[in-house]
């Protein structure tokens, strides 16, 4: 079995890949949050059109790379457009090989999608209407990560 080259990530590391059959679920599960009012944009060739065609609110542009650079996180989900590679990583990632691609932690408390087209059309960072709480979920997590380096490298178990 030949095992496929992920594409390039910075700064992090691949923690894990995504199987064909989760990569679908996850798309689901991003749609069902940004996606819900996607009638009428060409979601089917860029996901990011639900937010180009102001199906759902974004940032976008410089003040998209503002927000995005502000998240927190354990762990963070990267999946590329085309639907057939997603991964996560350990780190925000800042950038990729991918060129159309969306980043997002495992809650969805908020998505960042990265364009062909940055420059003219996004990148774009959207927030789940549940933010505020899921990102709290994430602060968490990420603080309980830290504890538990912080005791490792102490010596505990």
């Amino acid at each position: 079995m030949t095992r496929k080259t992920l594409p390039l990530i910075e700064p992090g590391r691949v923690l894990r890949e995504f199987t064909s059959t989760e990569v679908a679920t996850l798309v689901t599960q991003w749609l069902d949050v940004f996606g819900a009012n996607r009638d009428g944009v060409n979601a089917k060739a860029y996901l990011w059109h639900i937010f180009s065609g102001a199906r759902y609110p974004a940032f976008s542009g410089e003040a998209a790379r503002e927000e995005y650079v502000k998240q927190i996180g354990a762990e963070f989900v990267v999946l590329s457009n085309d639907r057939k590679t997603a991964f996560v990583t350990d780190a925000l990632p800042q950038n990729s090989s991918l060129v159309d691609y969306y980043v997002f932690p495992a809650n969805l408390a908020w998505t960042m999608a990265f364009t062909h087209e940055e420059g003219w059309l996004g990148p774009y960072f959207a927030r789940h209407r549940d933010f505020d709480v899921l990102n709290e979920v994430n602060a968490r997590k990420l603080r309980k990560l830290q504890q538990s380096e912080e005791a490792r490298l102490k010596g505990w178990r």
